[in-house]
């Protein structure tokens, strides 16, 4: 019974045994299998043919991103027309081999993982992918090169922008022909307040330059936008389409941005340009009333209130022009200031008598010495005053000799006037001249015979009637001054020429002999004595009959 019972759990036991066995192989059976993840391959495809794939990424550069960027530089070197096989080298860097051409440009980088994705080493890889682009390259070249391509859309681009300049041309002929056979239609000239500012010769020679300019400007411009496509066929002139289109946008733009933000600054400059214009035109509006004395001011003379005018509208546009001088585009700028200092500086000293002579002016003008149309006198000067600005007054004598004479030099010079007491509710000038006459002649027949002889005078006054001193009596003669009224101040040549004659006329008639002041000439052979005073002791007259004192 008791061997029974042994076999019995003897038995037990190694079903048990089995059992658990068979379960342990079971669950062993059951364990899932750890694979190896399958990468998606993404292909390099330049040319439509498949060169090889990119499984990996690098960083946050995708695998599908690395196979797009090297299909891009593969491209590259195809559209390279001076491709060179040999510049394509596989170069070992840090974590990777590269393949680069000519040292510049890596395709790619060939990584530890690109190898284990296929099972490779990454020498292989790397070399496997350097005969495939340069077989491929070679193969374009060979069979697709764009060379001959480039150069015949180069060659008709070219054709195109001759035929496009030929024809802007003809059209400009065109205008240029249109406007000369209608010129009497388009050019009658230009004038301004009765100012003829240009002719119409001058007005279609100017038309004509404007036409040429804007035709020149017109092909410069088309030649320049055709430059980008030309530059932009070859791939080693690609990067200078870029660079002619920034020379152009970037200031185009500049210039539009700078004048937008301008605008606020100019519509302030042109409200305070219209006040200041505006308050002017009320200002001249009174100034003209003063002019034509229909307003009167105690003290004020009419003929002040243009240049008083002048002086108000300068000093306005003065204070207008420092007031927008901060709205100016570039008036804070250091080289704006730096101009403007510079010509205040030159203006400092090279207009001081500029200056003075406008002081001068000013000083002149308040001073009404004389006016425009006055016969006047300045220092040696003697003529008609045909001008007067702000920094000289012109004289013209009686010779027509036109005298520029600067206004510092009027003011510190003693001016006469002859015309200042010519009108009609005054007697005139008082003109004079002067003759001599021996003691022997009665003073009362001298007197006569010089207002006969001024009353004869052309352009002399008969009211009051011309009268006659003695200035002085001399060793041998008595000075006698005639005196006559005239309103004719500017034609006192004439005047004294008339008079002189009149006066020879008179005493011709009346016996009358008009002395030499310095000697008596002796007639019929007589001698006389001639004082000492007058003639040198060495001097022989022989024109004259003449003896010394003794």
């Amino acid at each position: 019974m008791k061997n029974k019972l042994l076999y019995f759990l003897a038995f037990f036991t190694i079903l048990f045994s089995l059992a658990t066995f068979a379960q342990q192989e079971k669950q062993q059976t059951n364990k899932p299998e750890i694979t190896k993840p399958i990468l998606k391959g993404y292909p390099v495809n330049p040319f439509k043919d498949t060169l090889f794939y990119v499984y990996n990424k690098v960083g946050s550069f995708s695998a599908e991103n690395r196979a797009k960027a090297i299909t891009a530089k593969v491209k590259s070197l195809y559209e390279d027309d001076l491709f060179k096989a040999d510049s394509l080298k596989i170069i070992p860097s840090d974590i990777s081999l590269d393949i680069i051409y000519k040292g510049d440009l890596i395709l790619m980088s060939v990584l530890n993982a690109d190898a284990a994705a296929e099972n490779k080493s990454v020498q292989e890889i790397a070399k496997r992918n350097y005969n495939a682009i340069k077989k491929e390259i070679i193969f374009q070249n060979e069979n697709y090169s764009l060379l001959p391509k480039r150069l015949g859309f180069t060659a008709l681009l070219i054709l195109i922008l001759g035929l496009v300049l030929l024809f802007v041309s003809k059209i400009f002929n065109a205008i240029k022909s249109y406007v000369a056979k209608r010129r009497e239609k388009y050019f009658n000239g230009f004038s301004y307040n009765n100012i003829n500012v240009l002719t119409p010769e001058k007005q279609e020679f100017v038309a004509m330059r404007i036409i040429g300019i804007i035709r020149v400007v017109t092909l410069i411009v088309i030649v320049y936008l055709t430059l980008p496509l030309l530059f932009n066929i070859f791939p080693a002139t690609k990067a200078y389409t870029t660079t002619i289109l920034k020379w152009t946008l970037t200031p185009i733009k500049s210039a539009i941005m700078g004048f937008v933000d301008f605008l606020p600054n100019l519509f302030t400059i042109i409200v305070i340009v219209l006040i200041f214009r505006y308050s002017l035109k009320i200002i001249k509006f009174f100034v003209d009333e003063i002019n034509k004395e229909n307003i009167k001011v105690d003290g004020f003379y009419s003929d002040w209130a243009k240049p008083t005018f002048n002086i108000i509208r300068f000093l306005a546009y003065a204070f207008m022009l420092v007031v927008i001088f901060p709205y100016l585009p570039g008036s804070d700028s250091p080289i704006f200031k730096g101009v403007s200092v510079f010509v205040g500086i030159l203006f400092s000293l090279g207009s001081s008598n500029a200056i003075a002579n406008m002081v001068a002016g000013l000083v002149i003008t308040y001073m009404r010495p004389f006016k425009i149309g006055d016969f006047i006198k300045i220092g040696d000067v003697s003529g008609e005053v045909i001008e007067k600005t702000a920094l000289v007054t012109r004289i013209r004598t009686p010779k027509f000799e036109d005298i520029t004479i600067p206004n510092a030099t009027v003011l510190s010079s003693t001016s006469t006037n002859y015309s200042a007491n010519t009108k009609d509710s005054t007697n005139g000038l008082l003109i004079h001249t002067t003759v001599t006459i021996g003691y022997d002649v009665p003073w009362k027949d001298i007197h006569k015979a010089l207002i006969e002889a001024a009353l004869k005078t052309d352009m002399i006054e008969q009211t009051p009637v011309p009268f006659v001193l003695q200035t002085s009596l001399d060793d041998f003669y008595v000075s006698y001054q005639i005196n006559v009224y005239t309103k004719e101040p500017t034609n006192q040549p004439r005047i004294y020429s008339s008079l002189h004659q009149n006066i020879q006329d008179s005493f011709n008639v009346a016996g009358i002999e008009i002395m030499s002041p310095h000697y008596s000439a002796l007639r019929d052979g007589n001698t006389t004595t001639i004082p000492e005073n007058y003639l040198d002791e060495n001097y022989e007259p022989s024109a004259f009959n003449f003896k010394k004192k003794q």
